[in-house]
C-alpha cells in the first residue's frame, strides 16, 4: 500500500464461450455478476462525501454510521484545523509510549473522508504494545529514533513479520493485523501514523484480554492461554 486510500481491481469473471455467444440471458446475467461485484467492493469502504464537506456535529442527537453533519453555514476553520500534534505525547506510563490521535473526535473536518493520523511518542525502549485498528490500515512514517516494528498474519499460519525502521523509513501495518513498535534506540523516538478511516478504533490486545468489564472468567483465560489462574489473576489485576 502506498498511499492512504484503498484502489480496488476486479478482473472480469470468466464464462463458458458457448453462454456468451449463443445465449443472450447469459450476457446479462454475465452483467449483472460484475455489477454485483463492484457494488459490494464499493460497499466495503468507508463512501465517497457526497458534498464538499460534513463537519462532525457531536452534539446532534441523530445517530448514524458516523456523525451527523453540522449545519455548513456554521462551519469555521477551526473545524478543520488541530494543534495536538505539536508536542510530544506524556510517555510517563508503564509502556513508554503515547499515541495522541488526529482522528474525527480532534478534527470533526474528518467526517466521510475516510482518512486520520496520529503522533507516537517513545522513550528508549518505549512500546506501543500490540494492538489492531478494526477499521483502518496504517502508514507510519519514523521521523527520529530506531524501531523495532512488526505484525502477525491471521490463523492458522500466525506468520510474524518484523523489521527495523530508521529515520525517514515507512512501513504499513495492513488492517485488522496485530501489530506494535518498540522503541530499541538510546534516545527518544518519534513516529507519525497514517489511517485510512476517520475513526480507525483501537483494540490494545493486553487491555481487551486482561482488561475487559466485567472480567472474563479466569477459567476461559486460564485455559486459552494454558497457564492456571493465580497468574491470570495477576496479570487482571494489573488492568
Amino acid at each position: 500500500m502506498v498511499s492512504l486510500f484503498s484502489f480496488h481491481y476486479i478482473s472480469r469473471p470468466t464464462f463458458p464461450l458457448f453462454l456468451t455467444q449463443f445465449n443472450p440471458m447469459a450476457r446479462v446475467f454475465s452483467s449483472l455478476v460484475i455489477l454485483a461485484l463492484v457494488f459490494y467492493v464499493a460497499m466495503a469502504s468507508e463512501p465517497s462525501p457526497l458534498q464538499d464537506f460534513c463537519v462532525a456535529d457531536m452534539n446532534s442527537q441523530v445517530l448514524v454510521n458516523g456523525f451527523a453533519c453540522k449545519d455548513p453555514s456554521l462551519v469555521q476553520a477551526d473545524d478543520f484545523y488541530f494543534d495536538g500534534l505539536r508536542m510530544m505525547g506524556n510517555t510517563s506510563n508503564p509502556v513508554g509510549s503515547k499515541v495522541t490521535p488526529a482522528f474525527v473526535q480532534e478534527l470533526p473536518g474528518l467526517n466521510t473522508l475516510g482518512i486520520s493520523m496520529a503522533r507516537v511518542d517513545y522513550v528508549p525502549g518505549g512500546l506501543n504494545p500490540p494492538h489492531y485498528h478494526p477499521r483502518a490500515t496504517e502508514l507510519l512514517t519514523l521521523l527520529e529514533g530506531t524501531l523495532e516494528v512488526g505484525f502477525v498474519t491471521s490463523n492458522p499460519e500466525n506468520r510474524f513479520i518484523t523489521t527495523v525502521l530508521h529515520k525517514g523509513d515507512v512501513f504499513v501495518f495492513p488492517k485488522r493485523l496485530v501489530h506494535f513498535q518498540r522503541n530499541i534506540g538510546k534516545t527518544n523516538a518519534r513516529a507519525i501514523s497514517g489511517l485510512s478511516s476517520q475513526n480507525p478504533g483501537i483494540v490494545t490486545i493486553a487491555n481487551a484480554v486482561f482488561g475487559s468489564k466485567p472480567d472474563i472468567s479466569m477459567d476461559i483465560l486460564a485455559k486459552a492461554f494454558q497457564t492456571n489462574t493465580d497468574v491470570i489473576a495477576n496479570l487482571q489485576s494489573k488492568f
